[in-house]
């Protein structure tokens, strides 16, 4: 027999960016303030066109339409011949350091250990249908996934083609990304889209029509902030469409 399951092939979500691709960040007041040549496009990025819930093959719009905007928006704002901004003298030791301290590691469990870890961890207690008491218990098991990191055992030292140092940097980025995933979804007290709660089960406007802004730090530990939902076009060829139950 075949084992058959649901799993995560799309993240719903990501960097935030206006409708150019340029990234946005809430400062005071302002939860649209753009990020001087700073762009996400792809999955990478937030728009948000999909909402709580992408429709299949849609994800195509990331790509198609708003790598073609990324790149009207270079070709208005960027000077031919500029001079760059001078980089601080330690701009990149934060990135060599974890490089240096990833290859070298020298723990007692290898990556695939604390990756299978983290995807039981997510399956069982962040999958399709949750549940308070499971993403409680999930929050919990992510904590402890994400410190056993500290832990991890890198064998191959090659800067060449180094697929075991390459999993690792997979697996660093994977922990950081269910954490803010788990903790997201145990704080939104409600049902929409694909996050299905089973104590939820409906979708409560009134609190949670908004995005959920979130950093995990080096600890694993989750802080939140939020930015409003934008319900107005950019023409008056259409209409805003409010949400609404998907019914068949």
């Amino acid at each position: 027999p075949i084992p058959v399951l649901p799993t995560v092939h799309y993240n719903m979500g990501g960097i935030p960016t206006n409708y150019h691709g340029e990234v946005v960040q809430r400062v005071g007041d302002d939860p649209d303030h753009v990020v001087p040549g700073l762009y996400a496009i792809g999955e990478a990025a937030c728009v948000s066109v999909h909402g709580a819930n992408r429709l299949g093959s849609n994800s195509l719009l990331d790509l198609v339409v708003f790598g073609r905007s990324v790149a009207n928006r270079c070709a208005q704002t960027i000077k031919p011949g500029a001079a760059h901004r001078k980089l601080a003298d330690d701009a990149c030791d934060k990135a060599l350091a974890n490089l240096d301290r990833l290859r070298n590691a020298n723990g007692g469990t290898p990556t695939a250990a604390i990756r299978l870890n983290m995807q039981r961890t997510m399956q069982s207690d962040a999958a399709v249908f949750r549940t308070s008491k499971t993403l409680s218990e999930g929050c919990q098991k992510m904590a402890e996934v994400f410190a056993s990191f500290e832990d991890v055992k890198v064998s191959d030292r090659s800067l060449v083609w180094n697929s075991d140092l390459i999993e690792t940097y997979e697996l660093q980025n994977l922990l950081y990304n269910a954490v803010a995933t788990i903790t997201s979804a145990e704080q939104r007290k409600e049902s929409r889209g694909a996050h299905a709660h089973e104590d939820f089960p409906e979708r409560d406007d009134a609190n949670w029509q908004k995005h959920t802004l979130v950093k995990v730090d080096e600890k694993g530990k989750a802080s939140f902030e939020f930015r409003p939902v934008h319900m107005f076009t950019l023409t008056d060829d259409v209409g805003v469409v409010p949400p609404k139950k998907r019914v068949y």
